[in-house]
């Protein structure tokens, strides 16, 4: 039977319990193949496009970003990569641009300081600096002007949605994230973030009044941890009840990992909802 989100409360959990909800690694076996695998396919992309790779816009040793042109003149996407904020890295997640760059979109991905070599804090900081920098380089690169579309999986949804903030990005695409960082807190990922209740609170988005009046999608798996799925639900409730724009979708029978061969592929549904997201706010 499956359980109501109404009824999933992560307080009311044991230490072990609430760890294990949030546990995509134990959650789906064979996960560490999959992630592998994307990364031999992003290294065999990344020697298809070598001609503006680790482009520089901090002085820490991640503040890199590589830019993917797909076409002369064409629009821009961001993607910001998961790993709980403390692992991964870009790298690993250059495939993510198949899907786009096939119908002449151009995909960046941002690198950034993991903890606890930066906090939270520091990490979005680093994300606006990198969309500061990027904006200003698109008609260097041929990029089309006038914004960019902003997506990421997992701590880069989370991070996705607190650079919708940034003057120029013009819509979101936040895949399986986390929009209430008190669970985290509560949990063994605070190992490493060190996140006290006032940082959980200025960088969860589903804890602020409003937000930003710019679309955002929201995706998540069908198959996720239940705690993950209700992240996702309870932000598209957030922001429906303040009247910004969001959609709200679950893939179906896709788990964390797999959600994003949607985004992949040129004929995902993540693909088509980052297609629509330039549709809509082209002007």
């Amino acid at each position: 039977m499956t359980t109501l989100f109404s009824a999933l409360d992560w307080r009311a959990m044991s230490q072990e319990a609430r760890d294990l909800g949030l546990n995509n690694g134990v959650a789906v076996p064979g996960s560490a193949e999959m992630v592998a695998g994307w990364e031999q396919r992003s290294a065999d992309m990344r020697k298809r496009f070598p001609g503006h790779l680790d482009l520089r816009y901090g002085p820490r040793e991640r503040n890199r970003i590589d830019f993917l042109k797909a076409a002369d003149g064409a629009p821009t996407l961001l993607f910001i990569h998961g790993g709980y904020w403390q692992a991964r890295a870009k790298e690993v997640f250059t495939v993510m641009a198949e899907g786009p760059m096939t119908h002449g979109i151009n995909v960046a991905l941002i690198g950034y300081t993991l903890a606890p070599e930066a906090t939270l804090d520091e990490i979005v900081a680093e994300i606006h600096a990198g969309i500061d920098y990027l904006t200003g380089q698109l008609p260097v690169l041929g990029a089309a002007a006038g914004g960019i579309v902003v997506s990421g999986w997992s701590a880069g949804g989370h991070l996705t949605s607190m650079a919708l903030s940034h003057p120029r990005v013009r819509a979101g695409m936040a895949i399986s994230g986390i929009y209430d960082l008190e669970p985290i807190r509560h949990s063994y990922l605070n190992e490493k973030l060190r996140a006290d209740e006032a940082t959980c609170r200025r960088n969860s988005p589903m804890l602020q009044e409003g937000g930003p009046l710019k679309p955002l999608s929201l995706v998540v798996g069908s198959a996720e941890l239940p705690l993950l799925r209700k992240q996702t639900a309870d932000f598209a409730g957030h922001r429906a009840r303040y009247g910004l724009p969001v959609t709200y979708e679950e893939i179906p029978d896709a788990n964390h990992f797999t959600v994003m061969y949607e985004m992949m592929s040129p004929k995902g549904r993540i693909t088509t909802l980052i297609r629509q997201l330039f549709e809509r706010t082209t002007g």
